[in-house]
């Protein structure tokens, strides 16, 4: 079974990697697809004079203002565990898709909404069109669309939905890969031993 999924996934990781190098467009990929930031932390954690419009894959994490378990509830049962997403999460997964939609040069290859943060490996592919959105442009609108739709279904304003950083990590080897996708998938398996959790005795049904 294990080996299986890691045999996909391989396979998944080969044909996406081609896809981006060989200037393959995103619709084309879309075609054979078909197949942290701690709070008292405030340095700068982006790569110094890295180019974060290049091609490449980034694995992402966005958390809520103050970790609060705003997004998804974590449901466990037969052995199995799974997210149930709240509004505030449902909104988050929608506008996560959108980004696709946005921005040619991006894909979300794989994510998890969890009740306070939000992981993502995303896919970038180096457009010819100068300049191209970096990362950073692509993660600040997605943190504001999504806020100004929290907003608009609590009937509020300024309301605060995720903290002011997120967290990016360059992916640079296969072997990294799928070390983080599989991170990403069994996520929710083992929300209470994670870095970023946080217990208000509504997150685990």
């Amino acid at each position: 079974m294990n080996q299986m999924c890691n045999d996909n996934v391989a396979s998944h990781l080969y044909t996406l990697t081609a896809c981006i190098f060989s200037g393959v467009t995103k619709d084309q990929w879309s075609k054979v697809s078909q197949m942290e930031e701690n709070l008292a932390i405030r340095k700068d954690i982006r790569l110094r004079g890295y180019d974060y419009s290049n091609s490449g894959f980034y694995f992402i994490t966005i958390c809520t203002h103050l970790r609060k378990n705003l997004l998804c509830n974590v449901v466990v049962g037969r052995g199995l565990c799974s997210c149930r997403l709240r509004d505030a999460g449902d909104i988050s997964q929608t506008e996560l898709f959108e980004l696709e939609k946005r921005y040619d040069h991006i894909i979300i290859d794989k994510n998890i909404i969890m009740p306070n943060h939000i992981h993502a490996i995303i896919a970038v592919e180096r457009q010819e069109q100068s300049p191209c959105p970096t990362l950073m442009d692509v993660i600040c609108a997605y943190k504001s669309i999504t806020t100004k739709r929290y907003n608009k279904m609590l009937g509020t304003s300024g309301k605060t939905l995720w903290q002011s950083r997120f967290h990016d990590h360059i992916i640079r080897t296969e072997e990294e890969y799928h070390r983080i996708w599989r991170y990403i998938d069994l996520n929710p398996a083992t929300w209470i031993d994670d870095r970023y959790y946080t217990c208000d005795n509504t997150n685990i049904l």
